[in-house]
């Protein structure tokens, strides 16, 4: 009996150090993709930034003006499939003026966006 459990045991505590043991995929962080980076345009206001980005993950603590758009993707499967991706907008007198990243800025973005106040 004593064998029994033990061998039961010991394949309880094998089977755990396996890779056949399912792993969940963790997603953390603001999901962008290039046609949200198209839309923006030097001159838009942070809710107009906001509406077309969502809200950032980090905002600086010292500097307000300055949103961090961060996204963490860790596979449950394989280190193959990790990727993080960071955006960065800055704000001058609430309008954009600087965005840098990971993703490529259109054409569009330099032309500045008029803005009914």
């Amino acid at each position: 009996m004593i064998l029994r459990v033990t061998t039961l045991c010991l394949a309880l505590a094998l089977s755990a150090c396996s890779s056949w043991v399912y792993r969940i995929d963790i997603p953390q962080g603001n999901y962008l993709e290039q046609k949200d980076i198209d839309k923006l345009q030097v001159g838009m206001t942070k809710e107009q930034v906001k509406f077309v980005l969502g809200s950032p993950v980090v905002q600086d603590t010292f500097e307000n003006d300055i949103w961090h758009y961060v996204y963490k993707f860790k596979s449950g499967r394989s280190t193959d499939f990790d990727l993080r991706k960071d955006f960065t907008v800055k704000f001058v007198d609430n309008k954009l003026a600087e965005a840098y990243g990971d993703f490529e800025l259109p054409e569009s973005y330099y032309t500045p966006i008029e803005n009914d106040q």
